[in-house]
């Protein structure tokens, strides 16, 4: 009874955050879900690439980040983001400043909880983005479902000033640590998808650990060509 109940108010919590992602969020919606974790006194090398394939063309885009622990629960990144423009030409688009925060200790409640905060700076333009998120994940036997809110604020001399929001969430089965098969959704401003994934983990003596993630995403709420495929490397030592 207690297990299905439980399955019940993460339904409940899933279909919220569904719903609050269609209040508004625009540009690259697919991207990552977060886990709410840091590793003491981590540091980490990330890349991530994601093409969209849309009826107007192809957006292709890439980022690489270095962060490191500055706390046990808390951990810092810089980006630098690369697009392809609309002469194929690829280049720097953006910076970026995220932190995370590990709120609870594992397991220590019903879920686990954390917060992400980011800060992006356009290129050569005016533009800037804050972000503030809610992560969550809670774990079901050999099943951990993981879900992140956020509420995003743009401004500057060249974009609109409006506040935005997106959600993402997965569901993924712990068949092995090297193999994780998962199903994705992500939402915003006339965008819902969902697809595939898979997550793997190769963990290295002591805190080493090569992390990888494959995905491929499908626009389900409008017709016409919408696909997002996305790679992610990070290396934590």
């Amino acid at each position: 009874m207690a297990y299905k109940l439980q399955i019940q108010r993460l339904l409940f919590i899933t279909l919220l955050g569904v719903i609050s992602g269609f209040c508004r969020a625009d540009g690259m919606v697919v991207d990552k879900v977060y886990h709410p974790y840091v590793l003491p006194f981590e540091r980490e090398v990330e890349w991530r690439w994601l093409s969209r394939q849309t009826d107007e063309g192809n957006v292709l885009a890439q980022r690489a980040g270095l962060g490191w622990a500055i706390a046990e629960t808390v951990t810092v990144e810089g980006y630098m983001i690369g697009e392809r423009d609309q002469l194929d030409n690829f280049d720097l688009a953006a910076y970026e400043l995220e932190a995370r925060w590990q709120v609870v200790e594992q397991g220590r409640y019903w879920a686990d909880w954390g917060m992400l905060f980011e800060l992006e700076k356009q290129h050569k333009t005016s533009a800037y983005e804050a972000t503030i998120g809610v992560l969550f994940e809670k774990e079901l036997g050999k099943m951990s479902l993981t879900m992140n809110a956020f509420a995003v604020r743009e401004w500057g001399a060249e974009i609109k000033n409006e506040w935005e929001s997106e959600f993402r969430a997965q569901l993924r089965y712990r068949f092995m640590p090297a193999f994780q098969p998962a199903i994705e959704i992500y939402s915003g401003e006339d965008f819902v998808g969902i697809g595939p994934a898979i997550i793997g983990l190769y963990r290295f003596e002591g805190q080493r650990q090569l992390k990888w993630e494959a995905g491929f995403v499908s626009e389900i709420s409008h017709s016409g060509k919408d696909h997002s495929f996305r790679l992610a490397l990070e290396f934590e030592f």
